[in-house]
Protein backbone atom coordinates (compact mmCIF):
# COMPACT_ATOMS: atom_id res chain seq x y z
CA UNK A 1 0.00 0.00 0.00
CA UNK A 2 2.90 1.96 1.24
CA UNK A 3 4.68 1.64 -2.31
CA UNK A 4 1.28 2.79 -4.60
CA UNK A 5 0.85 5.72 -2.40
CA UNK A 6 4.61 6.65 -2.73
CA UNK A 7 4.17 5.93 -6.89
CA UNK A 8 1.44 8.25 -7.49
CA UNK A 9 3.16 11.62 -6.27
CA UNK A 10 6.24 10.28 -8.66
CA UNK A 11 4.17 9.60 -11.23
CA UNK A 12 2.12 13.34 -11.14
CA UNK A 13 5.55 14.74 -10.43
CA UNK A 14 6.72 13.17 -13.79
CA UNK A 15 3.83 14.38 -15.91
CA UNK A 16 4.24 17.86 -14.56
CA UNK A 17 7.76 17.98 -15.68
CA UNK A 18 6.67 16.84 -18.92
CA UNK A 19 4.18 19.13 -19.35
CA UNK A 20 6.32 21.82 -18.09
CA UNK A 21 8.99 21.02 -20.98
CA UNK A 22 6.42 20.69 -23.53
CA UNK A 23 5.22 24.45 -23.29
CA UNK A 24 8.85 25.42 -22.74
CA UNK A 25 8.64 24.43 -27.01
CA UNK A 26 5.71 26.26 -27.31
CA UNK A 27 5.94 30.01 -28.63
CA UNK A 28 4.83 32.54 -26.06
CA UNK A 29 1.97 34.16 -28.09
CA UNK A 30 1.60 31.43 -30.37
CA UNK A 31 -2.01 31.89 -30.46
CA UNK A 32 -2.56 34.95 -31.59
CA UNK A 33 -0.07 35.07 -34.19
CA UNK A 34 -1.92 32.05 -35.38
CA UNK A 35 -4.61 34.49 -35.60
CA UNK A 36 -2.81 36.75 -37.51
CA UNK A 37 -2.09 34.86 -40.04
CA UNK A 38 -5.07 33.34 -40.96
CA UNK A 39 -6.86 36.69 -40.88
CA UNK A 40 -4.28 37.20 -43.45
CA UNK A 41 -3.51 33.71 -45.36
CA UNK A 42 -7.73 33.11 -46.00
CA UNK A 43 -8.44 35.59 -48.09
CA UNK A 44 -5.13 35.53 -49.92
CA UNK A 45 -6.04 31.30 -51.06
CA UNK A 46 -9.29 32.78 -52.14
CA UNK A 47 -7.60 35.25 -54.21
CA UNK A 48 -5.05 32.83 -55.72
CA UNK A 49 -7.87 30.62 -56.61
CA UNK A 50 -10.20 33.52 -57.82
CA UNK A 51 -6.92 34.16 -60.18
CA UNK A 52 -6.39 30.35 -61.32
CA UNK A 53 -9.72 30.14 -62.37
CA UNK A 54 -9.72 32.93 -64.98
CA UNK A 55 -7.53 30.97 -66.95
CA UNK A 56 -9.19 28.21 -66.15
CA UNK A 57 -12.24 29.04 -67.25
CA UNK A 58 -11.14 29.71 -70.78
CA UNK A 59 -10.27 25.85 -71.45
CA UNK A 60 -13.40 25.00 -70.06
CA UNK A 61 -15.37 27.11 -72.35
CA UNK A 62 -12.88 25.97 -75.82
CA UNK A 63 -13.09 22.75 -74.81
CA UNK A 64 -16.23 22.72 -76.30
CA UNK A 65 -15.30 24.51 -79.80
CA UNK A 66 -13.11 20.94 -80.19
CA UNK A 67 -9.61 19.44 -79.30
CA UNK A 68 -7.28 21.11 -81.88
CA UNK A 69 -8.55 23.95 -80.21
CA UNK A 70 -8.32 23.47 -76.48
CA UNK A 71 -4.66 22.46 -77.67
CA UNK A 72 -4.01 25.82 -78.90
CA UNK A 73 -5.61 27.69 -76.08
CA UNK A 74 -4.15 25.11 -73.49
CA UNK A 75 -0.69 25.40 -75.29
CA UNK A 76 -1.10 29.89 -75.38
CA UNK A 77 -2.00 30.21 -71.60
CA UNK A 78 1.32 27.39 -70.74
CA UNK A 79 3.54 29.99 -72.34
CA UNK A 80 1.99 33.12 -71.55
CA UNK A 81 2.36 32.12 -68.41
CA UNK A 82 6.33 30.60 -68.91
CA UNK A 83 7.05 33.79 -70.87
CA UNK A 84 5.14 36.15 -69.51
CA UNK A 85 3.14 36.28 -65.97
CA UNK A 86 5.52 34.35 -64.06
CA UNK A 87 8.54 37.27 -65.10
CA UNK A 88 6.39 39.58 -64.34
CA UNK A 89 4.79 38.02 -60.74
CA UNK A 90 8.48 37.59 -60.38
CA UNK A 91 9.72 40.80 -60.76
CA UNK A 92 7.19 42.18 -58.73
CA UNK A 93 8.34 39.93 -55.74
CA UNK A 94 10.53 42.41 -54.39
CA UNK A 95 7.87 44.31 -52.96
CA UNK A 96 6.92 41.50 -50.74
CA UNK A 97 10.40 42.28 -48.86
CA UNK A 98 10.53 46.31 -49.47
CA UNK A 99 7.16 46.95 -48.90
CA UNK A 100 6.34 44.79 -46.24
CA UNK A 101 9.58 46.27 -43.94
CA UNK A 102 8.99 49.63 -45.46
CA UNK A 103 5.38 49.28 -43.96
CA UNK A 104 7.04 48.02 -40.69
CA UNK A 105 9.31 50.30 -39.94
CA UNK A 106 6.11 53.45 -40.61
CA UNK A 107 8.00 55.52 -43.16
CA UNK A 108 4.68 55.31 -45.27
CA UNK A 109 5.51 57.73 -48.11
CA UNK A 110 8.57 55.37 -49.40
CA UNK A 111 6.26 52.92 -50.07
CA UNK A 112 4.69 55.16 -52.91
CA UNK A 113 8.59 55.28 -53.99
CA UNK A 114 8.90 52.02 -53.94
CA UNK A 115 5.42 51.39 -55.92
CA UNK A 116 6.75 53.81 -58.51
CA UNK A 117 10.06 52.35 -59.33
CA UNK A 118 8.74 48.75 -59.48
CA UNK A 119 5.80 50.32 -61.94
CA UNK A 120 8.66 51.58 -64.46
CA UNK A 121 10.91 48.50 -64.43
CA UNK A 122 8.08 46.34 -64.84
CA UNK A 123 6.71 48.36 -67.43
CA UNK A 124 10.35 47.94 -69.36
CA UNK A 125 10.29 44.21 -68.26
CA UNK A 126 7.53 44.03 -71.11
CA UNK A 127 9.19 44.68 -74.07
CA UNK A 128 11.48 40.95 -74.00
CA UNK A 129 8.38 39.55 -73.12
CA UNK A 130 6.83 40.77 -76.16
CA UNK A 131 10.02 39.58 -78.22
CA UNK A 132 9.41 36.22 -76.85
CA UNK A 133 5.73 35.88 -77.35
CA UNK A 134 5.33 37.21 -80.80
CA UNK A 135 7.55 34.40 -81.71
CA UNK A 136 5.66 31.94 -80.16
CA UNK A 137 4.50 29.81 -82.99
CA UNK A 138 8.64 29.44 -84.85
CA UNK A 139 9.50 28.49 -81.55
CA UNK A 140 6.96 25.46 -81.40
CA UNK A 141 7.51 24.11 -84.59
CA UNK A 142 10.91 24.06 -83.96
CA UNK A 143 10.16 21.51 -81.37
CA UNK A 144 8.00 19.66 -83.41
CA UNK A 145 4.14 20.88 -82.67
CA UNK A 146 1.33 20.59 -84.88
CA UNK A 147 1.14 23.05 -87.53
CA UNK A 148 -2.64 23.74 -86.73
CA UNK A 149 -1.80 23.88 -83.10
CA UNK A 150 1.07 26.54 -82.83
CA UNK A 151 -0.59 28.64 -85.49
CA UNK A 152 -4.18 29.29 -83.18
CA UNK A 153 -1.73 29.41 -80.23
CA UNK A 154 0.07 31.99 -81.96
CA UNK A 155 -3.06 33.83 -82.43
CA UNK A 156 -4.30 33.55 -78.94
CA UNK A 157 -0.89 34.88 -77.92
CA UNK A 158 -0.59 37.58 -79.97
CA UNK A 159 -4.71 39.41 -78.91
CA UNK A 160 -3.41 38.85 -75.13
CA UNK A 161 -0.38 40.61 -75.69
CA UNK A 162 -1.04 44.17 -75.43
CA UNK A 163 -3.13 42.77 -71.76
CA UNK A 164 0.36 42.00 -70.59
CA UNK A 165 1.41 45.25 -69.02
CA UNK A 166 -2.39 45.08 -67.08
CA UNK A 167 -1.43 41.40 -65.56
CA UNK A 168 2.15 42.77 -64.32
CA UNK A 169 0.32 46.19 -62.48
CA UNK A 170 -2.12 43.97 -61.37
CA UNK A 171 0.27 41.89 -59.79
CA UNK A 172 1.77 44.93 -58.44
CA UNK A 173 -1.51 46.23 -56.87
CA UNK A 174 -1.72 42.96 -55.20
CA UNK A 175 1.78 43.32 -53.51
CA UNK A 176 1.13 46.66 -52.43
CA UNK A 177 -2.13 46.00 -50.71
CA UNK A 178 -1.44 42.51 -49.26
CA UNK A 179 1.98 44.10 -47.69
CA UNK A 180 0.20 46.50 -45.68
CA UNK A 181 -2.10 43.18 -44.41
CA UNK A 182 -5.02 44.38 -47.04
CA UNK A 183 -6.41 41.45 -48.63
CA UNK A 184 -10.09 41.54 -48.89
CA UNK A 185 -10.25 44.04 -51.86
CA UNK A 186 -8.40 41.73 -54.30
CA UNK A 187 -10.82 38.55 -53.41
CA UNK A 188 -13.66 40.88 -54.30
CA UNK A 189 -12.37 42.15 -57.55
CA UNK A 190 -11.39 38.35 -58.39
CA UNK A 191 -15.03 37.35 -57.54
CA UNK A 192 -16.19 40.00 -59.89
CA UNK A 193 -13.80 39.59 -62.84
CA UNK A 194 -14.32 35.89 -62.68
CA UNK A 195 -18.22 36.34 -63.22
CA UNK A 196 -18.04 38.96 -66.18
CA UNK A 197 -14.69 36.56 -67.33
CA UNK A 198 -17.90 33.70 -67.79
CA UNK A 199 -20.08 35.85 -69.61
CA UNK A 200 -17.43 37.49 -71.79
CA UNK A 201 -16.55 34.23 -72.67
CA UNK A 202 -19.79 32.76 -73.19
CA UNK A 203 -20.73 35.54 -75.61
CA UNK A 204 -17.88 35.65 -77.68
CA UNK A 205 -17.48 32.47 -77.87
CA UNK A 206 -21.33 31.38 -78.86
CA UNK A 207 -23.70 34.12 -79.93
CA UNK A 208 -20.28 36.13 -81.86
CA UNK A 209 -19.02 32.86 -82.40
CA UNK A 210 -15.30 34.17 -82.47
CA UNK A 211 -13.27 30.79 -81.44
CA UNK A 212 -10.13 30.85 -80.25
CA UNK A 213 -9.73 34.93 -80.85
CA UNK A 214 -12.93 35.09 -79.03
CA UNK A 215 -11.35 33.86 -76.15
CA UNK A 216 -8.11 35.89 -75.95
CA UNK A 217 -10.06 38.39 -76.28
CA UNK A 218 -12.07 37.83 -73.54
CA UNK A 219 -8.73 37.13 -71.35
CA UNK A 220 -7.48 40.30 -72.14
CA UNK A 221 -10.11 41.88 -71.12
CA UNK A 222 -10.63 40.28 -67.70
CA UNK A 223 -6.88 41.54 -67.22
CA UNK A 224 -7.65 45.04 -67.95
CA UNK A 225 -11.18 44.69 -65.94
CA UNK A 226 -8.69 43.26 -62.80
CA UNK A 227 -6.14 45.98 -62.76
CA UNK A 228 -8.81 48.71 -63.19
CA UNK A 229 -11.77 47.60 -60.71
CA UNK A 230 -8.80 47.00 -58.04
CA UNK A 231 -7.47 50.62 -58.78
CA UNK A 232 -10.64 52.01 -58.68
CA UNK A 233 -11.56 50.39 -55.63
CA UNK A 234 -8.09 51.50 -53.64
CA UNK A 235 -8.59 55.18 -55.36
CA UNK A 236 -12.51 55.16 -53.81
CA UNK A 237 -11.56 53.76 -50.51
CA UNK A 238 -8.19 56.15 -49.92
CA UNK A 239 -6.25 53.16 -49.47
CA UNK A 240 -3.51 54.97 -51.64
CA UNK A 241 -3.72 58.35 -48.97
CA UNK A 242 -0.99 57.02 -46.40
CA UNK A 243 1.42 55.95 -48.97
CA UNK A 244 1.03 58.05 -52.05
CA UNK A 245 2.60 61.71 -51.82
CA UNK A 246 2.65 61.99 -55.53
CA UNK A 247 4.90 61.12 -58.68
CA UNK A 248 8.43 62.09 -57.73
CA UNK A 249 11.83 62.21 -59.01
CA UNK A 250 13.05 60.07 -56.66
CA UNK A 251 11.68 56.68 -58.28
CA UNK A 252 14.50 57.13 -60.94
CA UNK A 253 16.83 56.80 -57.93
CA UNK A 254 18.46 53.72 -56.60
CA UNK A 255 17.14 51.47 -59.27
CA UNK A 256 19.73 48.68 -58.03
CA UNK A 257 18.00 48.04 -54.53
CA UNK A 258 14.85 47.08 -56.07
CA UNK A 259 16.34 44.72 -59.07
CA UNK A 260 18.93 43.15 -56.54
CA UNK A 261 15.58 41.39 -55.24
CA UNK A 262 13.64 41.47 -58.12
CA UNK A 263 15.77 39.46 -60.01
CA UNK A 264 16.46 36.75 -57.74
CA UNK A 265 12.73 36.41 -56.73
CA UNK A 266 12.29 36.43 -60.84
CA UNK A 267 14.21 33.22 -60.60
CA UNK A 268 12.78 31.62 -57.67
CA UNK A 269 9.46 31.96 -59.27
CA UNK A 270 10.25 30.89 -62.66
CA UNK A 271 12.61 28.41 -61.57
CA UNK A 272 10.09 26.20 -60.27
CA UNK A 273 7.28 27.58 -62.60
CA UNK A 274 9.22 26.48 -65.52
CA UNK A 275 10.13 22.80 -64.55
CA UNK A 276 6.42 21.65 -63.94
CA UNK A 277 5.57 23.37 -67.37
CA UNK A 278 8.43 21.91 -69.30
CA UNK A 279 7.57 18.38 -67.70
CA UNK A 280 3.90 18.74 -69.12
CA UNK A 281 5.96 19.71 -72.47
CA UNK A 282 7.78 16.05 -71.83
CA UNK A 283 4.66 13.79 -70.95
CA UNK A 284 3.31 14.56 -74.51
CA UNK A 285 6.34 12.82 -75.93
CA UNK A 286 5.62 9.64 -74.26
CA UNK A 287 1.95 9.41 -75.20
CA UNK A 288 -1.19 10.74 -74.35
CA UNK A 289 -2.16 8.57 -71.39
CA UNK A 290 0.90 10.24 -70.01
CA UNK A 291 0.10 13.79 -71.06
CA UNK A 292 -3.52 13.57 -69.80
CA UNK A 293 -2.25 11.99 -66.65
CA UNK A 294 0.21 14.76 -65.96
CA UNK A 295 -2.44 17.58 -66.71
CA UNK A 296 -4.28 15.63 -63.82
CA UNK A 297 -1.96 15.77 -61.35
CA UNK A 298 -0.60 19.42 -61.95
CA UNK A 299 -3.67 20.87 -61.72
CA UNK A 300 -4.17 19.24 -58.30
CA UNK A 301 -0.59 20.30 -57.51
CA UNK A 302 -2.21 23.84 -58.34
CA UNK A 303 -4.86 23.89 -55.84
CA UNK A 304 -3.56 22.04 -53.03
CA UNK A 305 -0.73 24.59 -53.58
CA UNK A 306 -3.20 27.42 -52.49
CA UNK A 307 -3.61 26.57 -49.28
CA UNK A 308 0.09 26.54 -48.08
CA UNK A 309 0.46 29.44 -50.31
CA UNK A 310 -1.65 31.50 -48.05
CA UNK A 311 0.29 31.18 -45.03
CA UNK A 312 3.49 31.71 -47.39
CA UNK A 313 2.07 34.93 -48.18
CA UNK A 314 0.99 35.82 -44.96
CA UNK A 315 4.13 34.64 -43.38
CA UNK A 316 6.46 37.22 -45.80
CA UNK A 317 4.23 39.97 -44.92
CA UNK A 318 4.43 39.47 -41.25
CA UNK A 319 7.77 38.91 -41.27
CA UNK A 320 8.65 41.80 -43.10
CA UNK A 321 6.64 44.16 -40.88
CA UNK A 322 8.40 42.57 -37.82
CA UNK A 323 11.70 43.03 -39.56
CA UNK A 324 11.12 46.84 -40.75
CA UNK A 325 9.97 47.59 -37.22
CA UNK A 326 12.98 46.17 -35.48
CA UNK A 327 10.78 43.31 -33.78
CA UNK A 328 13.26 40.84 -34.30
CA UNK A 329 11.13 38.26 -31.97
CA UNK A 330 8.33 38.81 -33.40
CA UNK A 331 9.39 38.03 -36.57
CA UNK A 332 10.89 34.89 -35.63
CA UNK A 333 7.61 33.77 -33.95
CA UNK A 334 5.54 34.70 -36.98
CA UNK A 335 8.31 32.48 -38.83
CA UNK A 336 7.88 29.57 -36.85
CA UNK A 337 4.28 30.08 -36.74
CA UNK A 338 3.82 30.32 -40.33
CA UNK A 339 5.68 26.89 -41.19
CA UNK A 340 3.14 25.14 -38.55
CA UNK A 341 0.27 26.30 -40.17
CA UNK A 342 1.22 25.83 -43.74
CA UNK A 343 2.71 21.67 -42.75
CA UNK A 344 -0.61 21.45 -40.49
CA UNK A 345 -2.91 22.05 -43.58
CA UNK A 346 -0.30 19.93 -46.02
CA UNK A 347 -1.16 17.14 -43.72
CA UNK A 348 -4.71 17.44 -43.85
CA UNK A 349 -4.62 17.84 -47.76
CA UNK A 350 -2.25 14.77 -47.73
CA UNK A 351 -4.65 12.71 -45.66
CA UNK A 352 -7.31 13.72 -47.72
CA UNK A 353 -6.15 13.45 -51.36
CA UNK A 354 -4.33 10.07 -50.19
CA UNK A 355 -7.60 8.42 -49.25
CA UNK A 356 -9.24 9.57 -52.54
CA UNK A 357 -6.51 8.34 -54.95
CA UNK A 358 -8.20 5.80 -56.60
CA UNK A 359 -11.59 8.50 -57.28
CA UNK A 360 -10.13 12.17 -57.60
CA UNK A 361 -9.38 11.84 -60.93
CA UNK A 362 -13.28 11.40 -62.17
CA UNK A 363 -13.51 15.61 -61.78
CA UNK A 364 -10.66 15.71 -64.48
CA UNK A 365 -11.54 12.35 -67.23
CA UNK A 366 -13.75 9.42 -67.32
CA UNK A 367 -10.86 7.31 -69.29
CA UNK A 368 -9.73 4.65 -67.03
CA UNK A 369 -5.71 4.53 -68.46
CA UNK A 370 -5.58 8.47 -67.37
CA UNK A 371 -7.29 7.40 -63.70
CA UNK A 372 -5.47 4.42 -63.05
CA UNK A 373 -1.85 6.17 -64.50
CA UNK A 374 -2.97 9.20 -61.82
CA UNK A 375 -3.67 6.85 -59.53
CA UNK A 376 -0.10 5.67 -59.53
CA UNK A 377 1.40 9.08 -58.88
CA UNK A 378 -0.76 10.02 -56.09
CA UNK A 379 0.28 6.85 -54.08
CA UNK A 380 3.41 8.72 -53.05
CA UNK A 381 2.32 12.54 -53.64
CA UNK A 382 1.35 12.83 -50.34
CA UNK A 383 4.50 13.53 -48.85
CA UNK A 384 5.65 15.66 -51.89
CA UNK A 385 2.45 17.99 -50.49
CA UNK A 386 4.00 18.10 -47.41
CA UNK A 387 7.26 18.99 -48.54
CA UNK A 388 6.27 21.63 -51.41
CA UNK A 389 4.20 23.12 -48.48
CA UNK A 390 7.34 23.69 -46.35
CA UNK A 391 8.97 25.21 -48.85
CA UNK A 392 6.49 27.03 -49.71
CA UNK A 393 6.36 28.47 -46.22
CA UNK A 394 10.01 28.79 -45.77
CA UNK A 395 9.94 30.66 -49.59
CA UNK A 396 7.94 33.43 -47.80
CA UNK A 397 10.12 34.28 -44.78
CA UNK A 398 12.96 34.20 -47.06
CA UNK A 399 11.30 36.69 -49.48
CA UNK A 400 9.96 38.58 -45.74
CA UNK A 401 13.80 38.51 -44.77
CA UNK A 402 15.28 39.61 -48.26
CA UNK A 403 17.18 36.65 -48.69
CA UNK A 404 15.96 36.22 -52.16
CA UNK A 405 19.34 35.48 -53.54
CA UNK A 406 19.65 32.29 -51.56
CA UNK A 407 16.55 31.06 -52.54
CA UNK A 408 16.95 31.58 -56.08
CA UNK A 409 20.38 29.67 -55.83
CA UNK A 410 18.62 26.75 -53.90
CA UNK A 411 16.36 26.58 -56.12
CA UNK A 412 18.68 26.46 -59.55
CA UNK A 413 21.05 23.48 -57.81
CA UNK A 414 17.64 21.94 -56.30
CA UNK A 415 15.69 21.75 -59.51
CA UNK A 416 17.98 22.15 -62.20
CA UNK A 417 21.22 20.12 -60.96
CA UNK A 418 19.01 17.46 -58.79
CA UNK A 419 15.30 17.18 -59.17
CA UNK A 420 14.64 17.67 -63.10
CA UNK A 421 17.82 15.71 -64.35
CA UNK A 422 16.52 12.73 -61.56
CA UNK A 423 13.14 12.79 -62.90
CA UNK A 424 14.05 13.27 -66.80
CA UNK A 425 16.44 10.35 -66.39
CA UNK A 426 13.64 8.03 -64.57
CA UNK A 427 10.99 9.13 -67.06
CA UNK A 428 12.73 8.26 -70.30
CA UNK A 429 15.96 6.12 -69.51
CA UNK A 430 13.97 4.16 -66.48
CA UNK A 431 10.56 4.03 -68.43
CA UNK A 432 8.74 5.37 -65.50
CA UNK A 433 6.93 8.24 -67.12
CA UNK A 434 5.21 10.70 -65.33
CA UNK A 435 5.74 8.87 -62.18
CA UNK A 436 9.83 9.23 -62.62
CA UNK A 437 8.93 12.97 -63.45
CA UNK A 438 7.45 13.07 -59.79
CA UNK A 439 10.18 11.17 -58.42
CA UNK A 440 12.45 13.33 -59.37
CA UNK A 441 11.04 16.55 -58.14
CA UNK A 442 10.24 14.82 -54.45
CA UNK A 443 13.87 13.87 -54.06
CA UNK A 444 14.47 18.25 -54.97
CA UNK A 445 12.06 19.33 -52.45
CA UNK A 446 12.83 17.18 -50.01
CA UNK A 447 16.69 18.61 -50.42
CA UNK A 448 15.22 22.31 -50.78
CA UNK A 449 13.69 22.05 -47.66
CA UNK A 450 15.95 20.63 -45.50
CA UNK A 451 18.83 23.36 -46.61
CA UNK A 452 16.43 25.86 -46.50
CA UNK A 453 15.22 25.47 -42.78
CA UNK A 454 18.90 24.82 -42.24
CA UNK A 455 19.68 28.45 -43.58
CA UNK A 456 16.82 29.76 -41.62
CA UNK A 457 18.28 28.17 -38.09
CA UNK A 458 21.88 29.59 -38.76
CA UNK A 459 20.81 33.17 -39.88
CA UNK A 460 21.69 35.67 -37.78
CA UNK A 461 18.30 37.36 -37.33
CA UNK A 462 20.11 40.68 -35.31
CA UNK A 463 21.82 41.59 -38.27
CA UNK A 464 18.77 40.76 -41.45
CA UNK A 465 16.57 43.08 -38.85
CA UNK A 466 19.41 46.12 -39.03
CA UNK A 467 19.74 45.35 -42.59
CA UNK A 468 15.85 45.51 -43.11
CA UNK A 469 15.13 49.32 -41.37
CA UNK A 470 18.24 50.46 -43.59
CA UNK A 471 16.44 48.82 -46.29
CA UNK A 472 13.12 50.38 -45.03
CA UNK A 473 15.31 54.17 -45.28
CA UNK A 474 15.35 54.20 -41.36
CA UNK A 475 18.39 55.79 -39.70
CA UNK A 476 20.44 53.15 -38.13
CA UNK A 477 23.05 54.64 -35.64
CA UNK A 478 24.71 52.38 -32.71
CA UNK A 479 25.57 53.70 -29.31
CA UNK A 480 28.32 51.97 -29.20
CA UNK A 481 30.88 52.91 -31.16
CA UNK A 482 33.29 49.48 -31.51
CA UNK A 483 30.24 47.88 -33.08
CA UNK A 484 29.80 47.92 -37.18
CA UNK A 485 27.63 46.22 -38.76
CA UNK A 486 28.35 43.11 -40.33
CA UNK A 487 27.86 42.06 -44.09
CA UNK A 488 25.14 41.86 -45.44
CA UNK A 489 25.46 38.70 -47.74
CA UNK A 490 27.45 37.13 -44.96
CA UNK A 491 24.30 36.94 -42.03
CA UNK A 492 24.79 32.83 -42.19
CA UNK A 493 26.35 31.61 -38.82
CA UNK A 494 27.92 34.72 -38.03
CA UNK A 495 28.32 35.88 -33.98
CA UNK A 496 25.68 37.92 -32.77
CA UNK A 497 27.46 41.10 -33.03
CA UNK A 498 24.96 43.69 -33.13
CA UNK A 499 22.51 44.62 -29.99
CA UNK A 500 19.10 45.71 -31.12
CA UNK A 501 19.14 47.23 -27.27
CA UNK A 502 21.83 49.50 -28.52
CA UNK A 503 20.44 50.64 -32.02
CA UNK A 504 18.71 53.65 -32.23
CA UNK A 505 16.01 53.86 -34.82
CA UNK A 506 14.82 57.29 -36.37
CA UNK A 507 12.84 57.75 -39.61
CA UNK A 508 14.67 59.82 -42.00
CA UNK A 509 14.41 61.37 -45.30
CA UNK A 510 16.76 60.29 -48.51
CA UNK A 511 19.93 62.45 -47.85
CA UNK A 512 21.51 63.59 -51.88
CA UNK A 513 24.31 61.69 -50.71
CA UNK A 514 25.37 59.13 -53.64
CA UNK A 515 22.08 59.98 -55.74
CA UNK A 516 22.12 60.48 -59.43
CA UNK A 517 22.17 63.86 -60.53
CA UNK A 518 19.35 64.49 -63.63
CA UNK A 519 21.21 64.52 -66.39
CA UNK A 520 22.75 60.92 -65.15
CA UNK A 521 18.94 59.88 -64.17
CA UNK A 522 17.83 60.92 -67.88
CA UNK A 523 20.74 59.18 -69.65
CA UNK A 524 20.65 55.94 -67.41
CA UNK A 525 17.22 55.27 -67.93
CA UNK A 526 16.71 56.40 -71.20
CA UNK A 527 19.54 54.08 -72.22
CA UNK A 528 17.66 50.73 -70.05
CA UNK A 529 14.55 52.29 -72.50
CA UNK A 530 16.53 52.15 -75.51
CA UNK A 531 17.52 48.52 -74.96
CA UNK A 532 14.18 47.25 -74.32
CA UNK A 533 12.77 48.50 -77.25
CA UNK A 534 15.94 46.91 -79.19
CA UNK A 535 15.20 43.53 -77.79
CA UNK A 536 11.80 44.12 -78.86
CA UNK A 537 13.13 45.08 -82.39
CA UNK A 538 14.97 42.35 -83.04
CA UNK A 539 12.40 39.71 -82.17
CA UNK A 540 9.73 41.62 -84.71
CA UNK A 541 12.56 41.35 -87.13
CA UNK A 542 12.82 38.08 -86.63
CA UNK A 543 9.18 37.00 -87.02
CA UNK A 544 9.37 38.96 -90.19
CA UNK A 545 12.03 37.02 -91.00
CA UNK A 546 10.88 33.90 -90.80
CA UNK A 547 7.43 34.58 -91.66
CA UNK A 548 8.92 35.78 -95.10
CA UNK A 549 11.42 32.42 -95.75
CA UNK A 550 8.47 30.25 -94.32
CA UNK A 551 5.89 31.76 -97.58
Amino acid sequence: MDTGAESAPISSWRECFILKRIRMLVPVGYKSEIKELSKLSVPVMISQLMNFSLSLVSTIFCGHLGKTELAGVSLAIAVINVTGISIGSGLASACDTLVSQTFGSHNLLKIGVILQRAILILLLACFPCWAILINTEPILLAVRQEPEVARLCQMYVKIFMPALPAAFMYSLETRYLQNQGIIWPQVITGFVVNLLNALINYIVLFPLKLGVAGSAIANAISEFLMVGILFAYIIWKGLHKATWGGWSRECLQDWGSYIRLAVPGMVMLCVEWWTYEIGGFLAGLINEVELGAQSVVYQLANIAYMFPLGFSIAGSVRVGNALGGGEMEQAKLSAKMSMFCAVSVSICLSSLIGSLKDHISYIFTYDEQIRQRVSDVLSFYAPFILLDATSAAVGGIIRGAGKQRVGAICNILGYYGVGFPIGVSLMFAAKLGIKGLWTGLLICVFLQCSFLIFYLIRMNWKNVTVEAQIRAGVHVSSTDTGTQLEDPGNSVGQADTIDLMDVEVEPTVRTAEGELSFRTLVLRRGLALAFMLFILAVGIILNLLITNLAT
